[in-house]
């Protein structure tokens, strides 16, 4: 009898234990804020990641890389996404040790709504450029005209759409713009936010998806989006001139050029403001997760670890579908490698 009972207590335990085992794993939730950038291959990553990886959930709220810094220095989620990657100053503050991983890469086009939908305007990169400082202010302005003498382009005023809230994605423009215009640089410079021309002819409206939005409810708009969003709206986008003097479309292989013209420094914070290469998409970035070094909870730890594995294999297989670069396989090698600092 004594024997049973023993047996009994242990097959208890047994399943008491495996119970709590069980419940642990359901138990694992990662959060996330940050970039709209990357956010529409972020939520199906994290979405099949999900339900393939039993007991863990991922949440991503897509709000603006400058407000994904911010949660992630208030400690209010696991990891954020930003497309300007993180100050040093902003590094400093986080005394885990933060770890930046590039997990995709993209383009920035110059959406358009024009009467008739004109395809494929050109736009010479003083034009653009002086465009966004407000400098151009008319669509058949003779520079335009002079680029696109196939085209009758309307004499329409430019409206000019821009980004409300703290954006990488406005970082990564102004960035490109400063390189390529002197007195643009000068006016306005670059950073997550600039001060706009003060006009009635530049609106603003938040994160890719508002912008996006704008300019098709906007007839003469023109607005700067990841060209993810420009494919999934099926908005109207510009074909710009490179760096080559060329005009080059948005897609995998002009931005894969571009990224083979930079390389990978050890911190994994490339910056491609003006790439060199006459096939090379003229405004191509990556974009990063933010994770921390040392994390109180192991479980959340191997969680994130495991989430940037299925992004950097699975993940990257629908990059392209969606619209983004897929990372070459030299920087899925480093990242990789870095992930393993995320304890």
């Amino acid at each position: 009898m004594k024997k049973l009972i023993t047996s009994a207590a242990l097959a208890f335990t047994v399943s008491l234990c495996a119970t709590s085992v069980s419940f642990a794993a359901e138990s694992v939730r990662l959060t996330g804020s940050g970039a709209s950038f990357p956010a529409p291959i972020y939520l199906t990553w994290f979405k099949d990641f999900s339900k393939k990886t039993e007991g863990v959930t991922v949440d991503y709220q897509s709000k603006g890389s400058g407000a994904g810094v911010q949660d992630f220095l208030n400690k209010t989620v696991d990891f954020a996404a930003s497309d300007s990657a993180m100050k040093d100053e902003d590094i400093a503050k986080v005394a885990e040790g933060a770890q930046l991983l590039p997990m995709t890469a993209g383009e920035i086009v110059l959406a358009y709504n024009l009467p008739g939908n004109p395809k494929g305007v050109k736009l010479p990169r003083d034009v653009y450029s002086n465009i966004f400082l407000g400098k151009i202010t008319q669509w058949n302005d003779p520079q335009i005209a002079a680029a696109n003498p196939e085209l009758k382009l309307p004499e329409l005023p430019i409206t000019v759409v821009v980004r409300a809230d703290s954006s990488g994605t406005t970082a990564v423009f102004t960035k490109h713009l400063s390189a390529i215009n002197a007195e643009f640089n000068k006016a306005l410079g670059e950073g997550n936010t600039v001060n706009w021309p003060a006009s009635d002819k530049f609106i603003k409206s938040p994160k890719n998806d508002g912008v996006t939005a704008t300019v098709r409810q906007t007839p003469g708009s023109i607005g700067y989006i990841e060209y993810g969003f420009a494919k999934l709206a099926k908005v109207d986008f510009a074909v710009l001139q490179n760096k080559a003097g060329k005009y080059v479309v948005p897609n995998a292989e002009s931005g894969a050029e571009a990224l083979a013209a930079v390389d990978m420094p050890e911190n994994l914070v490339a910056w491609l403001p003006d790439p060199d290469g006459a096939k090379s998409y003229p405004i191509t970035t990556y974009t990063w997760m933010i994770f921390r070094k040392q994390n109180d909870n192991p479980a959340k730890a191997k969680a994130m670890r495991d989430m940037v594995e299925y992004s950097l294999t699975e993940g990257q297989k629908i990059a392209d579908s969606m619209g983004y670069i897929p990372l070459p396989q030299s920087v899925i090698d480093r990242v990789r490698e870095a992930s393993a600092n995320i304890q």
